[in-house]
């Protein structure tokens, strides 16, 4: 492996790493946080009520919502209603 693939790799490694310590990520950061494609993110933020701010950046701890598997806004308000 020559020396710019390596310092390629380190690189994408060290912002990886950045992105769980920042609070606000930009959409594309939300995919590689989330690992999720872009429909796939917007899909789930939808279920989720997670919305981008004004500057168009999620938060991260309501990503982490996402990650945690937690049940969506849907599922805590349809655990009540009995058929």
């Amino acid at each position: 492996m020559s020396n710019t693939a390596t310092s390629i790799n380190e690189t994408t490694v060290m912002k990886a790493i950045a992105l769980c310590h920042k609070e606000w990520l930009k959409p594309e950061e939300a995919q590689i946080y989330t690992n999720l494609k872009r429909t796939q993110l917007a899909r789930k933020c939808e279920e989720y009520g997670i919305y981008k701010n004004r500057n168009g950046y999620y938060k991260r701890s309501e990503l982490d919502k996402i990650l945690s598997g937690a049940p969506t806004n849907i599922e805590e308000k349809t655990k009540g209603i009995k058929l």
